[in-house]
């Protein structure tokens, strides 16, 4: 025979109604009919109402179930997004430590291009000289050329020298070199016999700085010229000019001595 397995609310009933059946003759007649079936229903009402409560019993942990997995599925998603987050803070990180430093290199260059360019134009820039005794403002590149110009008369290369500060004069014709590259200019013509070029050099360094430092030698400069081309008259009186102008100067006490030996 097979076996029937029943819940227990229908084991309960069925105790009931066995009891109810195996009671003695004697004691059944003590109940009543409409007793017997009110006690049947209010035990099939238990039952039903066990039946029940188990069914919202199980539902209830249907609907746990339910909500804790999709409280898991949320918990995952959660943590799904959280690694995104994460990702990407560490992408922007990167991308900002590069950003800071570009920055910092894109500084650092500018930074040697306004130095160069301030080091560009402090080769422009105006610069304070001192020279037989005049202080004037001139540009790097005057005095670059000047300097170059007189060490090449200083070499003893007199034509080279000659070249070089004529076209210094013809190039800074404003130049606070001026009277300075005129006089060496005759010089270097003076050592090359050019003795009329040269006094025409020397004589227009006396007519623009009469008071320059070196207008006295200019001077004697000039008689020396007209001694050399047996001008000895012209060069008489440009002594004695040189000596009443410039009475306390060296090239006097020479233009004394030079106008004794004329006599």
């Amino acid at each position: 025979m097979r076996t029937i397995s029943l819940s227990y609310p229908l084991k309960a009933l069925a105790a009931v109604m066995l009891s109810v059946t195996l009671l003695p003759t004697g004691h059944a007649a003590i109940f009543e009919d409409g007793e017997a079936r009110r006690a049947i229903l209010e035990m099939r009402q238990r039952v039903d109402g066990m039946q029940l409560s188990q069914q919202r019993s199980a539902e209830e942990v249907r609907r746990l179930s339910e909500e804790n997995a999709q409280l898991r599925r949320s918990l995952l998603d959660l943590q799904g997004q959280i690694d995104t987050l994460r990702a990407e803070q560490s992408t922007l990180r990167g991308q900002n430590e590069q950003l800071l430093r570009d920055a910092a290199d894109l500084q650092r260059r500018q930074k040697d291009i306004a130095q160069g360019v301030d080091e560009r134009l402090r080769q422009f820039e105006p610069v304070k000289v001192t020279l037989d005794g005049q202080e004037f403002q001139a540009d790097p590149a005057e005095k670059k050329d000047f300097e170059a110009a007189l060490a090449v008369f200083r070499s003893g290369k007199f034509p080279e020298a000659g070249a070089a500060f004529a076209a210094f004069v013809r190039q800074y014709p404003r130049s606070g070199f001026v009277p300075s590259a005129r006089f060496w200019l005759g010089n270097a013509q003076y050592a090359t016999r050019d003795y009329k070029e040269a006094i025409g050099n020397f004589k227009l360094m006396l007519s623009d700085a009469p008071a320059h430092a070196r207008a006295p030698e200019a001077a004697l400069s000039i008689a020396n010229c007209q001694i050399e081309l047996k001008d000895t008259r012209t060069a008489r009186k440009t002594l004695e000019d040189l000596v009443r102008a410039y009475p306390q100067s060296e090239a006097a006490v020479a233009a004394k001595e030079r106008l004794s030996r004329l006599k």
